[in-house]
This record gives C-alpha cells, sequence and structure tokens, in this order.
C-alpha cells in the first residue's frame, strides 16, 4: 500500500510525536466483529466532542460486472439520495412509482434487443412511456432530505469515493450525534433505495466526458492504462465505458449490491469521541440484523506477461504531452517499499531528479513527475512518468531525458544523503497531515481491509527504512525496462509518428 497514496499512513508519527509505542496506541483502540462478520475498529479520542465515521467496502470498479462498468461508481451516487424513511414524501407510493419504472424499462429493452426487426413505433412508445413513469417517480422524492438531515445535526464533510479497489462512504459528527451515523447508515447499507438512479446515471456519464472525454490528458492517460493492461479489470476507467454508462440498471445495481455490500465485506473506523461501549452497542442495535452472506467473487484474472514495448500516439489540439508507464507488482510485494522510495528521489520537488535535470537544468519540461501505483494498487499495477514538454521542446527530447534518468538510476546506486533525505522528507509530508480524527479513521478501515490488520500502518514506514541504495537499484533494473513499458503522447496535429529514442547506454 503506497504512502503516497494514503497520506495519512503516518498516523503511527502521530504516536511517535507524543512519546508513546504501539502498544500505548493499542489501548485507545477498540476492534470487534458482529456476529454477521462487520468489523468495527474505534480509535478513542476524547479531546473535542467530534467523531468521524469511515465506511469502507472492500469492492470497487474492478469488480464491476461484464457490460456494467460503472456499477460501483453509481453507488457514491446513490448514498446522498437517502433511504426508505429519508428522502421519500410517500415511500410506499414511491416504492410502487420505482416498479413501474423498472418494468417500463423492460419493455423498452425487450424491443431494442430485436435489433433490426424491431417495431420503431412501439419502442417509441415504451421510450415514452418509460421517461413518464421516470419523472412521475420523482415526484416522490424529497429532494436532499438526507443531507439535510445530517447537516441539521453537525455534520461535516458528508462525501463518499469510488476507486478501482474499494467503495467509501464518510462524514463527522458531533459525539452527540454518534447514534445518527449507525441508524442511517444501516438503513442505507441493509436496504439502499436506487431513487432517481438515472437522474444519477446521466451524472455519472457527463463526469466521464468531463474527465476523459474533453480532457487531452484524461485522454492520454485513458489510452496508456488500457493500452497498458491487455487482460486486466485495471485497464477500464473507473466512472466505465460510456456505452455501459448509459445502459446501467437500477434492477442490475441491486444485484451487485447483494453481492458485495455484505457484512464481511465491509469495515467501519471511528475515530474521536465515542466510547467502545456505544460502539459496541450501537453497532448491535443497529447493523446486527444484516445476514451473514458469502464473500463476494474475487477478480480472477491475471495479466499476461508483457513482452515488448507499446507506443500510442494521440492526435489532439492541445499542447504535447508525455506519459511512459511500466508494469510493477502489487502493493502486497515486498518491493512496494522500494518503489515508494523510488518514487520520492526521482519526483521529490526541487531536489528530485526530475526537476534538477530535466525542468532546471536542461530545461526540457515545464512539468515532470511520477506517481508509484497506477491507477491502483491491490493487483499488479503501474509506475507512471509524465511530463509537459517546455515550448519549444519536444516529446522526443523529453522521452530521451527520462531514460538518461532510468539509466543513471540503473547503473549507480544512489548516495546515502539522498536516500535519507528523500525518508526524511516523506516521514516530514505524513507528519504535516497528522492528528485528523478522519484520516484516522481511514486509515484504520483501509489497512484493515487492505492486509487484515491496522497495525500494518506502524509497520509501512518501518519498511520504507529499510529500503536500501541496492535495493532502488535493483527495483529500477528490474521493472523499468523496455519490454515492459508503455509510451503515449500527445501531438497537436502531428502527422506522422516520431522516431522512437535510442535510450541512454548503460554504464558499465
Amino acid at each position: 500500500m503506497s504512502l503516497r497514496f494514503f497520506p495519512l499512513a503516518g498516523a503511527l508519527l502521530t504516536v511517535a510525536a507524543f512519546g508513546q509505542s504501539l502498544k500505548d496506541f493499542e489501548k485507545a483502540i477498540t476492534e470487534f466483529d458482529l456476529p454477521n462478520g462487520m468489523h468495527f475498529i474505534l480509535l478513542e479520542r476524547h479531546q473535542a466532542p467530534v467523531a468521524s465515521f469511515y465506511m469502507h467496502v472492500n469492492s470497487g470498479s474492478v469488480n464491476d460486472p461484464g457490460g456494467r462498468s460503472g456499477m460501483a461508481h453509481m453507488f457514491e451516487h446513490m448514498v446522498g439520495k437517502g433511504t426508505t424513511t429519508v428522502g421519500s414524501k410517500d415511500w410506499v407510493e414511491e416504492e410502487k412509482s420505482l416498479a413501474y419504472v423498472e418494468g417500463a424499462y423492460d419493455a423498452v429493452e425487450d424491443e431494442r434487443r430485436k435489433g433490426p426487426r424491431a417495431d420503431k413505433a412501439k419502442l417509441a412508445r415504451a421510450e415514452a412511456t418509460l421517461k413518464r413513469y421516470i419523472s412521475l417517480a420523482g415526484e416522490w422524492v424529497d429532494q436532499n432530505a438526507f443531507v439535510r438531515l445530517i447537516e441539521d445535526n453537525g455534520a461535516k464533510g458528508f462525501n463518499a469515493s469510488t476507486s478501482m479497489d474499494f467503495t467509501n462512504y464518510f462524514y463527522s459528527l458531533p459525539s452527540n450525534r454518534s447514534e445518527l451515523w449507525f441508524l442511517l447508515q444501516s438503513e442505507w447499507v441493509k436496504r439502499p433505495v436506487f431513487r432517481e438512479f438515472y437522474k444519477e446515471r446521466d451524472v455519472v456519464r457527463e463526469e466521464r466526458k468531463m474527465r476523459l472525454e474533453s480532457s487531452p490528458l484524461g485522454k492520454l492517460i485513458d489510452a496508456a492504462v488500457f493500452s497498458a493492461f491487455a487482460a486486466h479489470p485495471y485497464r477500464v476507467f473507473t466512472g466505465g465505458w460510456a456505452s455501459d454508462i448509459v445502459n446501467l440498471r437500477a434492477k442490475d445495481a441491486q444485484e451487485f449490491w447483494k453481492e458485495h455490500y455484505v457484512p464481511n465485506n465491509i469495515t467501519v473506523g471511528i475515530a474521536g469521541d465515542v466510547t467502545a461501549a456505544d460502539a459496541k452497542r450501537f453497532a448491535m442495535k443497529y447493523f446486527a440484523s444484516m445476514p451473514a452472506a458469502a464473500p463476494p467473487s474475487r477478480v480472477t484474472t491475471t495479466e499476461p506477461p508483457q513482452n515488448g514495448e507499446k507506443r500510442i500516439k494521440i492526435e489532439d489540439a492541445s499542447q504535447p504531452f508525455l506519459l511512459v508507464a511500466y508494469k510493477r507488482p502489487s502493493e502486497m510485494d515486498p518491493d512496494d517499499a522500494a518503489f515508494d522510495v523510488l518514487d520520492g528521489i526521482v519526483s521529490g520537488g526541487r531536489t528530485g531528479m526530475i526537476y534538477k535535470e530535466l525542468i532546471r537544468d536542461k530545461q526540457v519540461a515545464l512539468q515532470a513527475q511520477t506517481v508509484t501505483n497506477y491507477p491502483a494498487s491491490r493487483y499488479p499495477n503501474l509506475f507512471l512518468f509524465f511530463t509537459v514538454p517546455n515550448q519549444g521542446k519536444t516529446v522526443e527530447e523529453n522521452e530521451k531525458a527520462w531514460y538518461e534518468i532510468v539509466e543513471k538510476l540503473k547503473a549507480t546506486p544512489v548516495d546515502e544523503i539522498t536516500l535519507k533525505r528523500v525518508k526524511t522528507k516523506m516521514r516530514t509530508g505524513l507528519i504535516s497531515q497528522l492528528d485528523d480524527n478522519a484520516g484516522l479513521a481511514a486509515e484504520l478501515a483501509q489497512y484493515h481491509a487492505t492486509y487484515g490488520n491496522w497495525r500494518k500502518m506502524f509497520t509501512a514506514l518501518e519498511d520504507i527504512e529499510k529500503v536500501t541504495a541496492a535495493d532502488v537499484q535493483r527495483v529500477a533494473k528490474t521493472y523499468l525496462v523496455e519490454k515492459s513499458r508503455t509510451v503515449a503522447w500527445i501531438v497537436p496535429g502531428a502527422p506522422e509518428e516520431p522516431a522512437k529514442p535510442e535510450p541512454a547506454k548503460e554504464v558499465k
């Protein structure tokens, strides 16, 4: 689990800063399972009368069903729509209306399946009926009632997020309103209401347009990742394919919920002014009635070995961009910490190699950086290098300059002063974001879900400290190689593919 993508992973440093040990930290934590398998981790912090809640569902976009990419993301949009008791003017009538919507949609799809034999007039009538039922169902909606309710009770930071690997729901409340979180979140998890599903589906489609289709950089990254992965679900953008999104169905979301929103696939992290007794009592009261279920199906697709460089050119009315991606192992691999340190050496601000060489000295780039895990980290993924060429400089010059840095990393171990500086900077960056209930609740849940133990928080930086210059050199030699890389670039209307630059010679 890369520290770059878990910026509060240094929660252990909060402890260290106050002279505490893991044993001391454990005294403030209560961890328990409900009989149905749902896991809770509570960090008691009574300095202020607030508490943060973080629900981690251990399924994300990689778990989208075939032909239904974007499904996991839809749940992020559903949580704010409320429950059967909050968000409806009359749930009995709204439930009937939602059933009519699905029935009308079935009629539309039945006709569409006929393809060229479809009766166009009949299809038009079915589509008009569907539109009318969606409108009628919308009349029962009490707009923003769920968000209004929690905010009226002092909630802050209400949000949700979807990644390739998981989906998260979080906000903070005054501690004397803690029970409200257990009540509302349990209602939604036990019986989600796919209220305004098709309205939110349109929002998701617009998000894809904004992030990818209207963004040159988005198109570049999407093309590079899709090309780099031949088989693994990481190749598909988190939001899904456009053609899948516009065909997502609420009834399919119901099936996804049945498989993935089960107790043993959910971890709750809580940090703040909540006692262990209250946490256990509320958890039993509101979540214990969820029936135990089998774990969700696993992602079994394994990315086949890449045995040659892939190159993708995109023509777009934008400035040039260059992206170089290398296959790398997952966060579970022993080399994960060495990748973090390598990333810090190469891309560590003004002391990083790419700033000093590409931006300051050679002046071939306006901006350059690396990303140690992309698009996620649970499965083997990508180490990315990205650059924006300087005015008058080319993609080819930037690519050649990057390969020269790679060859230096392979040829000569980084000096101990640089290694120490990078580790210190990583530590300092983490410390600057500490002492935050919301972040700590997230860390506890995510480390447990990923590693099976939140204590990995404490060993993550120990792993960083153990990385040697030889480890960094070995990782560069092993993974930053031509046969496993994908190169993608944007050229403003360039008619021909640029000649492939020669990598710098390795120093013997």
